[in-house]
């Protein structure tokens, strides 16, 4: 009987499956959601959430001078063997639950694998919810942001005003008139002289 058994193997001897935890850790904090199978996202959520109490209480603790923000980070940082990610981890993170009491993750279920049937779940960081219409938003904002393109009679009529040497409203002539243009590729009518310079 599996009694008083705290925690899945994962497939794993012990080392393997700490660095597993580890590298899975510094992926959630950093990118704030990953897609693992369900066992492993059952078994990263106390390991991410007693490291998220460690730093809020080293970020408190920093606030009161009272020595132990140093050891907090030490502690993490054991953990973690991402410097970028520790910073980001007391910096940002801390803060943000600083007011909550703990469930600082949410797993979701997502559905099955399609090579080998296993669960997928997505387990993410509360307060960092996934937007599906952020990409299309960021395209159009992307989009209202560059300049209209000409149509062909647009073009056209530019060009029929630069061949009559008139001005141009066109960014590359500049509205010289009757002049040559920097690019234009006219040669002068006037001959050159043979010889000398």
């Amino acid at each position: 009987m599996r009694h008083n058994v705290a925690h899945r193997k994962l497939g794993r001897v012990t080392e393997h499956r700490i660095a597993l935890l580890r590298n899975q850790a510094v992926a959630l904090i950093r990118h704030e959601r990953i897609e693992t199978t369900l066992p492993k996202a059952k078994e990263l959520r106390p390991f991410v959430e007693r490291l998220i109490t460690i730093a809020k209480r080293g970020a408190a603790a920093s606030e009161t001078a009272n020595g132990r923000g140093l050891n907090a980070r030490r502690l993490v940082a054991a953990e973690l063997n991402d410097k970028a990610v520790v910073v980001k981890l007391f910096d940002t993170i801390a803060p943000r639950f600083a007011e909550r009491p703990g469930g600082y993750t949410r797993i979701l279920k997502i559905g099955s694998r399609r090579g080998d049937g296993a669960d997928v779940a997505q387990i993410e960081l509360v307060g960092s919810e996934f937007n599906p219409r952020e990409a299309e938003q960021k395209a159009a904002d992307k989009e209202a942001a560059k300049p209209k393109a000409k149509g062909v009679g647009d073009r056209l009529k530019a060009a029929a005003s630069r061949m009559r040497g008139g001005k141009n409203d066109d960014s590359g002539s500049k509205g010289q008139s009757g002049g040559q243009t920097k690019g234009s590729s006219r040669r002068s009518t006037t001959p050159r002289k043979a010889g000398g310079s």
